[in-house]
């Protein structure tokens, strides 16, 4: 599905968790303070639609999400994301992806791979 606005990158993120395994993978209601866009059984995502990197709060704020909800986190973001937001990312095993403007998740760390490989049935 091709990115025309920042609704297009969620159904995108959720196609994909759903294409790895997460069936029920749905919009959050509304979303949080933290950003959660997507919630399903042992998953949490957020998705950053912006043109700026995606940064290390953000990160931090998905994972304790998941941690919250005994759940994996997943962040998909547009433009990419800051330096410190990548290493704190590996520190906590949080699979990060790049959308292009295709709408195809793109791998960025070991974890998405991971995340890839193993899918909803994660080791």
């Amino acid at each position: 599905m091709t990115i025309r606005t920042a609704r297009d990158c969620v159904t995108a993120a959720q196609q994909y968790l759903k294409w790895l395994g997460y069936a029920d993978v749905a919009r959050a209601q509304e979303r949080t303070a933290a950003g959660v866009d997507l919630r399903g059984t042992g998953v949490v995502a957020q998705v950053d639609p912006t043109t700026r990197a995606t940064q290390l709060r953000e990160i931090e704020c998905v994972w304790l999400n998941g941690l919250n909800d005994s759940a994996i986190a997943v962040f998909f973001s547009l433009a990419g994301y800051a330096r410190d937001a990548r290493t704190r990312a590996d520190e906590l095993h949080i699979p990060l992806f790049v959308m292009d403007l295709t709408g195809t998740p793109q791998p960025v760390n070991d974890p998405a791979d991971e995340l890839i490989r193993y899918g909803a049935a994660q080791p």
